[in-house]
């Protein structure tokens, strides 16, 4: 659960695939487009969706111990993040539900769900390590 209520959950949806649109008419994409919109505004209306922002496709990737830069990301383009919606709802089941609605999944698009969480795994495994474990992991 979140922070700001115990009968809400966060969710994102991912929206994958960053070429749902090759082969369709200008008339269609427009169409497309504007039923996004409405949805999401429609979400934000109903208070289910906090925010949200589609990505550009070009960005840098830091990796390594030298903290590397380079061009990326370098996911193909069907499995590219271009966007993302910060849901809060009752369940995943409803964030499964909404993500259902999305208009590009008509046209290739993927909407992953993904919940929110509170802690980060790596942190919450290292707060149930024990003293001794960390004692004898820093000897």
């Amino acid at each position: 659960m979140n922070a700001r209520s115990s009968t809400k959950s966060d969710y994102l949806l991912l929206f994958r695939g960053n070429v749902w649109d090759r082969g369709l008419s200008p008339a269609q994409i427009q169409k497309v487009v504007s039923d996004w919109m409405a949805w999401f505004e429609g979400l934000k209306a109903e208070g289910k969706c906090l925010g949200g922002h589609p990505l550009e496709e070009r960005g840098k990737v830091v990796s390594g111990k030298q903290r590397t830069v380079a061009d990326g990301p370098f996911a193909e383009s069907k499995e590219a993040i271009g966007g993302y919606f910060y849901l809060t709802v009752a369940d995943e089941d409803e964030a499964i539900e909404i993500a259902k609605r999305c208009p590009g999944l008509e046209y290739g698009s993927v909407v992953e769900v993904r919940p929110v969480a509170d802690v980060c795994s790596i942190r919450q495994r290292v707060d149930e390590y024990s003293t001794q474990q960390l004692a004898d992991a820093t000897a």
